[in-house]
Order: C-alpha cells, then structure tokens, then sequence
C-alpha cells in the first residue's frame, strides 16, 4: 500500500511539473537504453555488463516496459534515442524489435536520430533489417582497431575480416549515419599502428569516428596487468598519439567537433551534443543516468535490483541529487569547452540567470594568458593544447 501511495503521489508531482520548465533544464530530450547484456568481458571495459540467457534478457524487456511506462509522464516527446551496453546488438531480432516499440509506444515524436551500438561479430542482417524498419537511423560500431593482434590485446571478440562484413551490411541496409569507434594507446601500437588503423577507418567511409584513449579502470583486466608491471603507462605517447588522431583526422577530411569525435559536414552526433550542452535525458536500464526535471540520478548497477524496483514503481536509484543554476552552468561551461566551438558565455548566464563565480573569470583569464584558451566576443573556446589538457581545465573550473 506505501509503494502504490508512493508511486500516485510521485506521478501527481510529476504531472504538475511536467506545466513548467525552467529554460535551465534545456530544451531537448534525449532518452538512453542500457543493455547490459555481454557474452564476455573486454579487458577494458568497466561498463555494468551480465552474460544474459532468455530468462534474463526476457525479464529486462519486460522491465525496460515497465520502467517506460513509468516515466514517459504525458508521453514525452524525444528528440534522440541511444541504445548502449553491454552489447545491444547482441539481443536476437525480435528482442530488438520489442525493445524498438517499447520506446515508440511510451514516447512521443519522430525520433531525429536513433543511434544503436554494434559489436561487429553481432551485426547480422535479420537485426539491421528490424532496426531500420523501426526507426533507428545511427549505428554506432566499436571496431577499437584494425590490427587482430592489438584486439587480441583488448580481449576483444572480432577481427578484421569481421569488421569490414559488418560494416558492409550496415551501408547494404541504408542506415543515414555510420560511426566507427577507435581505441589509442592500446599497448604495442606506436603512432604508425594508430594512423594505418585510421586510414582504414576512413577508407570505409563512415561519417563520424570516435576515437578514445585507452584508460585503465579498476576491476579490468587490463589494469590486473598495470598493477602487476605486465603493461605501462607513456603520458609522453599518449600526447603524441592525441594529437596523432588530430591531424589525420583533419587530413581525411573529418573535422574534430568535441575532443574524441570527429565528422563530416552535418554528422555530428546529437545526442552527445546535448548531453554535453547539459539539455535533459532519461536512462532506462540497470546503470543508466539520468538528468531529467531538476533530477539527476542513475539506476542502480544490477540487474535484478533494478528490476525489483521496477515492479514496483519504487526505483533503485543511486546518486541522486537536486540540480540547480549554478551547478548547471558550471557544468555546460566545462563539457561545452570539450567541444571545439566552445561555449557562449552571455548566453549560459543569460539561460541560467547565474554569473560566472569569480573564481572562474580568473581561470579562464589564466588559461587565456596562457595561451590555453581564446576568446572572442562573448566565446571562449580551448586552443589545441588546451585540449589536450581538457579534464585538467574542467577540474580547474569546479567550484
């Protein structure tokens, strides 16, 4: 009875908020579908992450459902849609299907771009056919590299021949957009490995590639390695091959628009655009953030927990707060200047009626001085070697 009670009381709140929006909580929605299904555990990877069966993976749909239904309050209506993992291409067709239709059926709108990732020893043709049919226009594939022998070194579960299938079937089936996902500093690649991967990137002809620097999380296999002296850590490699990346990007004709990605004219992906420019997004899925209505929070990372909250219409939420002015402002200031454009500085204050803190003025008067950032008008945006140091000006703008 305290549930059900609970659960009125939370929509009633909701209904009445869903009549007013401060311009501070953005202007678009972006909706994120964790799957957390894998058949093995990269060595890199530190994503929430279960080997499903049907029982399982059956129980998640019904509960993706559920949670739909729950916070969809008045049929929201989106503007993107991202299916991650896990590995959401590991899903059979039909399951992709349901999952496709649950999203139609509990939001409003014609999604603008709905981007699935694809692990390429899961694209199968039976799957694109469905996603194609359903809507989804973007797919997103981690190819990490085209070297087996650096692959086998991420653990990963494809190969080249593999990749250049898949890749094939995608642009058989016509999706709008195409991104590819690269991985530097894997060990044993020097700057000749990374650029032969990127020329084969591009020689397939996607219209955005990512490309991130491998890092060492806790509980992976690949830091098991760091901590045991098998594998090292080069700052001065990973700077060269940053900036690696950078310039032959440019010279393929990709322009660089947030520190790891990179696109054709037009191709930008929208949905981490916003997300970056701090708009609003619902995650649904065991692990899956959330910034939504003044809230942020994430699903708790398991799976059987977020199901038993979600039955209930009593989520298992963890790091929830309260977001306000100020903590959106910082933020937008510190993901915008991740992206080469930067950020308007009179139009954040004006969108979050806050003044930059004093303590941020002089950071970015330093950075500038310091030949980091430039400024032109009311927009600043980092120099090439300023973002190179990005997570480093981001933490020196925090409050």
């Amino acid at each position: 009875m305290q549930a059900v009670l609970k659960a009125t009381i939370e929509r009633k709140k909701n209904e009445l908020s869903s009549e007013f929006q401060p311009k501070w909580w953005g202007k678009t929605l972006g909706l994120y579908v964790h799957v957390p299904f894998c058949a093995t555990s990269c060595d890199f990877c530190a994503f929430y992450q279960v080997q499903g069966d049907r029982a399982g993976i059956r129980a998640y749909l019904d509960g993706i459902e559920e949670e739909a239904a729950q916070v969809a309050v008045a049929g929201q209506e989106l503007n993107t849609c991202f299916f991650g993992g896990g590995t959401p291409g590991l899903l059979k067709a039909s399951d992709l299907q349901i999952l496709c239709e649950t999203v139609r059926r509990n939001f409003r709108g014609t999604v603008g771009e709905w981007t699935v990732e694809m692990a390429p020893s899961t694209v199968k043709l039976d799957k694109l056919k469905v996603l194609k049919d359903e809507g989804v226009n973007r797919i997103s594939m981690g190819v990490q590299s085209f070297d087996d022998a650096l692959l086998d070194k991420l653990g990963r579960q494809h190969s080249r021949k593999q990749i250049l299938k898949a890749y094939d079937l995608i642009r058989e089936e016509g999706f709008e957009s195409v991104n590819l996902d690269l991985i530097f500093a894997i060990p044993g690649q020097n700057e000749a490995r990374l650029k032969e991967d990127i020329r084969q990137a591009a020689e397939l002809g996607p219209d955005h590639l990512s490309t991130y620097c491998l890092t060492f999380e806790e509980d992976t296999a690949l830091f098991v390695q760091l901590s045991e002296g098998k594998v090292a850590l080069d700052v001065e490699l990973e700077t060269r091959l940053y900036l690696t990346c950078w310039e032959e990007m440019e010279r393929l004709g990709y322009e660089q628009y947030e520190v790891s990605n990179f696109a054709r004219p037009g191709k930008q992906c929208l949905h981490n655009a916003n997300t970056w420019k701090m708009d609003q997004w619902i995650g649904l899925g065991p692990s899956a953030a959330s910034q939504f209505r003044g809230r942020r929070y994430s699903n708790v990372p398991d799976l059987d927990r977020w199901l038993e909250g979600v039955k209930v219409n009593n989520p298992n939420w963890i790091d929830q707060s309260d977001l306000n002015e100020a903590l959106l402002l910082e933020d937008a200031l510190i993901f915008g200047l991740r992206m080469n454009d930067g950020v308007d500085l009179k139009a954040l204050q004006q969108r979050f009626g806050q003044e930059l803190t004093r303590s941020q003025s002089k950071t970015i008067e330093a950075l500038e001085l310091d030949g980091k950032l430039r400024k032109s008008g009311d927009r600043v945006w980092l120099t090439r070697e300023g973002r190179l140091l990005s997570d480093a000006v981001g933490s020196a703008l925090m409050v």
